[in-house]
């Protein structure tokens, strides 16, 4: 149910190491081949880099304490920065290998040092593997029973979906490059290699559309995840107390969530008592709940 049981934070960390462990294989191998292609895509690489720093950013700015200009704290600044991961991935990443798989079908001419670009590749994709697993021990542990396709659709922890998408992306491109490099050399046309170029660009403009589309909701305003909302309510809803649950509206801000309740007490209950009893529910909720950073519970006859 906790959407703060799996870390982002490591998550991204694995990512960083890894892309930038690639681009520093790639860098190398430009140098030795002078392959303008290589450089190309170690540049790339780096740019994948960049986004975790920029993916960290966002998640060290929105742990800021709030104030009195963000009462509700910077939680959604996280938000803000994976949408921008999201639009390099489709402009950097997915625009740039469509141009670079464009403009390589016009050329004729046959790959050099084979041996080299495969053995980066296959080192590319022990690394990507290896920041893949390590996402997926923290994705595994805030899905719980849900599918991986449900949980992508319903987290609100957007780093991880950033980070899930680009591990995806990069996995799925460096074996399409594989196979496209193996082709290119056994039937020496290297049309094979821009066309997996091409098909590595689409493949990101895809992936980030669909990241965008997912960190946009939470950026205009999305209730907790489902689960955690279904705990607040039956947790209200069994309350003694509670005649009738008229309203419960959630907001996810970051790692925490706001909440706010319309119920029905007791009519014997005087004023003082309605406030300390939903004083005492609100701190019971926080202690099961722990996402709740905020709470306001709102005693009235109707809706």
């Amino acid at each position: 149910m906790s959407a703060g049981g799996g870390s982002p934070l490591r998550a991204i960390v694995y990512a960083f190491c890894a892309n930038l462990l690639i681009a520093l294989a790639k860098a190398a191998a430009a140098v030795v081949t002078q392959s303008t292609s290589m450089l190309a895509e170690a540049l790339h690489s780096f740019a994948d880099t960049g986004n975790q720093l920029l993916l960290l950013l966002g998640l060290s700015r929105s742990r800021r304490a709030p104030d009195r200009e963000h009462p509700l704290g910077y939680g959604k600044v996280s938000y803000f920065w994976s949408f921008i991961v999201a639009i390099l991935l489709f402009s950097v990443g997915g625009l740039f290998s469509l141009f670079h798989g464009w403009r390589k079908l016009g050329e004729d001419h046959a790959l050099e040092r084979i041996e080299l670009a495969l053995g980066v590749l296959a080192f590319s994709l022990v690394l990507e593997a290896w920041s893949m697993r390590g996402c997926l021990v923290e994705v595994n542990k805030v899905r719980g029973a849900r599918s991986l396709w449900r949980w992508l659709n319903e987290s609100r922890v957007s780093e991880l979906v950033v980070v899930f998408g680009e591990d995806l992306a990069a996995l799925l491109g460096l074996s399409v490059a594989f196979v496209c490099v193996l082709l290119a050399h056994a039937t020496g046309d290297a049309r094979f290699d821009a066309f997996g170029s091409i098909f590595i660009g689409v493949l990101l403009v895809v992936i980030a559309i669909f990241l965008a589309v997912r960190v946009k909701s939470l950026l205009i305003g999305r209730s907790a995840d489902p689960d955690v909302v279904a705990a607040i309510e039956r947790a209200i809803a069994e309350d003694p107390e509670i005649e009738q649950v008229f309203n419960v509206i959630t907001l996810q801000i970051g790692s925490q969530v706001m909440l706010a309740a319309k119920v029905r007490l007791p009519g014997q209950l005087g004023l003082d008592q309605a406030c300390a009893h939903l004083n005492e529910l609100e701190r019971r909720l926080k202690r099961e709940i722990p996402e709740i950073g905020w709470s306001f519970m709102e005693p009235d006859l109707e809706d």
